[in-house]
Parts: structure tokens; sequence; C-alpha cells
């Protein structure tokens, strides 16, 4: 049940806390020993040990956080703080989405993108109340990302303007599922009522001070995500497991509950050889920024708008033999017209679920298709994301 698309190995026995010597250098977070004493598996992920899951099985982990909830340890994402009054300006220039209109600790999914058009990451931006900008990008372009702001911060120094980066060595916990309200208000003073689907708010939890809880997940779910001084993450964590219905859920589950939220995974279903256009997140590029043409690549994202894609990111459901990344996908007469990029076995719908892409006359809803499961044909079907209904929350 673990999938196989995520590259899941055997780490290096760490000992410490910090970085593990020898040839596989694995990076841990602050809940580490944390993991190990709770029965976590840990394994290899994007240059880190983290758990794939714990005592309980995948399919438990899974089908518990849509029914109840439960916790992630999402440590190894990159935390980053812009400061300066030209903050705005400085993100702008790399991101698609339009930062200057969010309100104060409101948040939004944003794109970076390269000359081409590509997406070099995906990242959410919260502009908060504390006047600067809080951005959560992947751990698996961590580098990248931190070049990319760091070279861009300089030349915009060097040019007179103000801005600041900092990288948080916060700890990151997400608490996700339909009980994550009843559970976390009962260690917080502000009303959670109060908080919608990606704003944010600094709090004390369960008597951690300063933290900042923004709602917002990975999972499809009501759910926060809790950046806590890495000192006191641990006690938080141990804190929000004392209510029962709080289970430890690893990267296993994790991954199948953004798939069936139909949630893109960087490296498998974006890159930077695709664009926003293909991947179906036009949504993500702010009104005020298409008309100005003014972020990386601009111009040939607005032009695949106008001309539509050659190919476009789609949602298969399929039965028999479970889909995987790198299928290929046929259309009329067994022509390949795409690959799977992500796919798993469905615990909440027991159907086989991807995405992939395909050539862009073939991804109209129902459209069926072929996927090639070990040299044998698969009937599949084009169908609408998400797989399952979300739940975000909004204020009434």
């Amino acid at each position: 049940l673990v999938p196989r698309h995520l590259g899941f190995g055997e780490p290096t026995v760490c000992g410490k806390r910090g970085y593990a010597t020898g040839q596989d250098s694995l990076k841990q977070t602050p809940l580490y020993d944390f993991h190990r004493h709770h029965g976590g598996k840990m394994v290899t992920f994007a240059g880190w040990s983290l758990p794939v899951q714990y005592t309980h099985s995948h399919l438990e982990s899974h089908l518990h956080t849509r029914q109840h909830c439960s916790l992630f340890d999402v440590s190894h994402m990159l935390q980053s703080k812009v400061f300066g009054r030209d903050r705005v300006k400085f993100l702008e220039s790399l991101v698609v989405g339009d930062i200057a209109e969010l309100k104060p600790d409101q948040g939004t999914l944003s794109l970076f993108t390269n000359e081409k058009g590509g997406i070099i990451d995906d990242l959410i931006v919260t502009s908060t109340s504390e006047q600067h900008l809080y951005v959560v990008s992947n751990a698996g372009c961590m580098d990248k990302d931190l070049a990319l702001m760091q070279d861009k911060a300089k030349e915009m120094k060097a040019a007179g303007c103000d801005v600041d980066l900092e990288v948080s060595d916060n700890a990151l916990l997400a608490l996700q599922g339909p009980a994550m309200a009843r559970v976390l208000q009962a260690g917080v003073s502000d009303n959670l009522a109060k908080l919608p689907f990606m704003s944010s708010a600094v709090m004390g939890v369960f008597g951690v001070q300063g933290c900042r809880v923004t709602r917002c997940g990975y999972t499809g779910e009501d759910g926060v995500e809790i950046s806590v001084p890495a000192s006191r993450a641990v006690e938080l964590a141990e804190l929000l497991l004392k209510d029962p219905t709080v289970w430890l859920a690893g990267l296993a589950a994790r991954d199948s509950l953004r798939l069936e939220a139909g949630l893109c995974l960087y490296g498998n279903d974006i890159d930077e050889s695709t664009t926003p256009v293909e991947a179906s997140l036009i949504w993500t590029l702010g009104k005020r920024r298409r008309i100005a043409m003014d972020f990386p690549g601009a111009h040939v994202i607005l032009a695949q708008i106008k001309e539509k894609p050659k190919r476009k990111r789609v949602g298969l459901i399929s039965t028999g033999p479970p889909i995987r990344q790198h299928m290929p996908i046929l259309g009329p007469e067994d022509k390949v017209i795409g690959e799977v990029t992500s796919g798993c076995p469905s615990p909440c719908l027991q159907k086989n679920i991807a995405m992939g892409y395909v050539e862009s006359e073939h991804s109209k809803l129902n459209t069926a298709l072929m996927v090639e499961v070990r040299k044998k044909s698969c009937p599949a079907q084009v169908t609408k994301m998400p797989f399952v209904p979300t739940h975000y929350y909004t204020v009434k």
C-alpha cells in the first residue's frame, strides 16, 4: 500500500538530530526521535528521514483522517519570511499570484515560474499582520527555491529596494480531519469559527506560545498547519495526541489523501516542464497580473490560455490493477496520448484513481481511455477532480 512513486527506501540509521553521517546523509526534523518512539517506520523522502506510517496500516490511517483527524509532521517543508516595504514587489517578481490584494493574515496558493512558463515550485504565501510575508514551499525544491529568492533579494537590494529574506527553523505540524476544530479549540483562546480556509493567526496552542496556525492542508479535509518553535514541537505533538481522536499519520496516508483531493505533488504532477495552463492551475494567476503580464513566463502562459495547450492534466478512474506513475495512457487504436503522473487505489472510493497528462482533444470529462498496466490495456475514464469531495472551512 506504500505509493511506489514516492521513491520510498530504507534510510541509513541516524543517531542524533541534525544530519546523518555517511553517504546517504539524511536530514531529520525536530520530531525524529518522537517518530521512532511512537513506532514510525522511517523512510527517505526528499533527503529527509520521515515516517511513512506508524502502527496502524496505511488504509486505517487514511480512513481515520477522513472520519476523525490525524497529525502529520511536515517540518521538512521550507518556511521563510520576507520583510521590508518592497516585500510584495519582491515576491510578485517571482510568482504568478496577486500578493498585493491579500488581506492581513490571508494566504493563497501560488507558483514560482520560469521564463518559459514552467513551474519551479508551488507554495503558500500569507500576508501576515506582522508586516511580513510567510512562505511555505516544498522540501524537494528547497535549494533552488532559496537560491531563487536569495538571488532576487540581492538584485533588488542592489537597486535600492527594501527587502530581507529569513529562513525559519520552526517545526510544522499538520492536524487534518473533521475533528480538527474540536480538538484544537480546546487548546486555543482564539475562536476557530472565525478562522476560514487559507487564513492564519498567531496564538498559543495548549500553552505553547508563538505558534502560527494556518487553516490549510494537503488532505482535502478541514485542517490546520501549525508553525511551532522547534524546541517545543515534541511537547505540542504529545499534547495533541492526548485526545484519543488524534492518530499519527505518515507519508503514505498523506499521499493517498492528497490524490483523492486532486492536489498536485511537485516532481510528479507538476515540474519545470509543465505550465500552469497544462496543469489546470490557471486559477492561481492573479487577474491584475494577467493584465500587466509582469510575472516570469507570462507571454508563454497567456499565449497558451488563448490558443489552448497541447496537453492537459486530468483525473482518471479505473478498475483492475492499480495504475501508477509513468504508465502510458492510450487513446483510440492504442496510440499513446499521455502518461500517468500519480496513481493509487482510493481507500474511500475503492477504485483506482490517478492523474496524468493527455493530449487536449482527449481531456473532456467521461472520455473513455486505456492505461497500459504491465503490457495489458486497462479501461479508464476521464473524471473530474477532486475524486472525493473536499471539506475546506468557510465562515458562514
